[in-house]
């Protein structure tokens, strides 16, 4: 009995430094045993016997380095953290679009994708159409299953703790447990998160809020809704409702988009956005006219939440980028006259990627956090 409980003891030890080591190689690579020795605290046999089991597993793999920069004498054995063992699939659909970011479990982007879609495609095609989609992105870059580690899936209205979606955009989703009926063809990890809270996710990773710990990201185009980051954590609320805006008759977001709708002159295959952005940058009387109606009409909505939460900066996202660094001034005019106290606000910069983007943060969260905890939780690797 004894030494069947010394044996646990030492295999959940061997866990616990085996997820040392791997946190520390995924924090920096490549390293060497000295190296991976002084920073772990543990004992250079343990390493070496770890970095074995890690290598079996195909989370490590063995590089040569020369010892202390110099050149010349014989290399040090030194290895890395595979950032190219697995992959992850962050997706933002509506309405109107498909857009699908590949990434490693280093968060370096692979490969993107968009494409539009009909707005009056049902519910169920649309799930169709994602599933399509979703295998024809994975087959163009030769993603094998084994490969494939998590798809998050960012999706207009609420999305409740069990994954369900609320969504008046998508009426046919409405309760819809949107992971179950992706697991089936998907046999990996799925979230499910609403696209404005991916939004600002990304806008903290790798957009305009990355030193930032109190942000409302408004995501406005067809729809205006908002992300908020609080204590630097994502704040979905109660029951992933919080910053669902366009929910509000009264603020009349429903109808904010119209005020973009551009009557001018444009260019074959332009959309209402592109042909408007040029406009302004032509200085078009009309143009700027119509940016600051939109404006008008978007500040009580974040007047309320920048009085709610009262955070560091506004980020504007969303289909209106191209749009927002013209309205900015007219916006925190607006603002200054309803708030106290109008806190810095900026664009994007990750444009019509910055759903995609969040979700695939989300679901490298998800992975490795399971990774590094355990590193023998997820199937081995080759």
């Amino acid at each position: 009995m004894a030494s069947a409980i010394r044996g646990k003891d030492l295999a959940g030890l061997r866990k616990i430094n085996a997820a040392v080591v791997l946190r520390a190689l995924h924090a920096r690579s490549p390293q060497t045993l000295s190296q991976l020795t002084a920073v772990t605290g543990l004992s250079r046999p343990t390493v070496e016997g770890l970095v074995e089991t890690l290598s079996a597993l195909g989370w490590v793999a063995g590089t040569e380095e020369s010892p202390s920069g110099r050149a010349g004498g014989r290399p040090a054995r030194s290895f890395r953290f595979r950032a190219e063992a697995g992959v992850v699939v962050g997706v933002d659909i509506g309405l109107h679009k498909i857009v699908l970011q590949l990434s490693d479990l280093a968060g370096g982007t692979l490969a993107r994708a968009r494409e539009d879609t009909d707005p009056e495609m049902t519910g169920w095609a649309r799930l169709e159409f994602l599933r399509a989609r979703l295998a024809s992105f994975l087959s163009e870059h030769a993603v094998s299953a084994d490969r494939l580690l998590a798809i998050a899936v960012g999706v207009p209205g609420m999305v409740d703790a069990t994954g369900r979606v609320r969504s008046q955009v998508i009426p046919d989703w409405n309760d819809v447990d949107l992971a179950r009926r992706l697991a089936d063809a998907f046999p990996c990890r799925i979230l499910v998160e609403n696209d404005a809270n991916l939004a600002v996710v990304a806008e903290h990773w790798r957009g305009s809020a990355a030193l930032v710990d109190d942000i409302v990201c408004i995501l406005a185009g067809r729809r205006i809704a908002a992300g908020l980051l609080l204590s630097g954590r994502l704040h979905r609320g109660r029951r992933g409702g919080a910053g669902e805006m366009s929910t509000l008759p009264h603020l009349g977001l429903g109808p904010a988009h119209k005020s973009l709708n551009w009557n001018g002159e444009r260019r074959p295959g332009e959309s209402d956005i592109e042909a408007l952005t040029r406009a302004v940058a032509d200085k078009d009387p009309e143009a700027l006219s119509a940016i600051d109606d939109f404006a008008r009409r978007l500040a009580p909505a974040i007047a309320a939440l920048i009085l709610a939460v009262d955070p560091d900066l506004v980020v504007l996202a969303g289909g209106i980028s191209p749009l927002a660094n013209a309205m900015i001034p007219s916006l925190t005019e607006q603002l200054g006259h309803i708030t106290q106290h109008v806190p810095r606000v900026t664009v994007s910069v990750l444009g019509d990627d910055v759903v995609a983007c969040g979700a695939a943060r989300i679901a490298l969260d998800a992975v490795n956090g399971e990774l590094l905890d355990d590193p023998g939780s997820l199937r081995p690797l080759h």
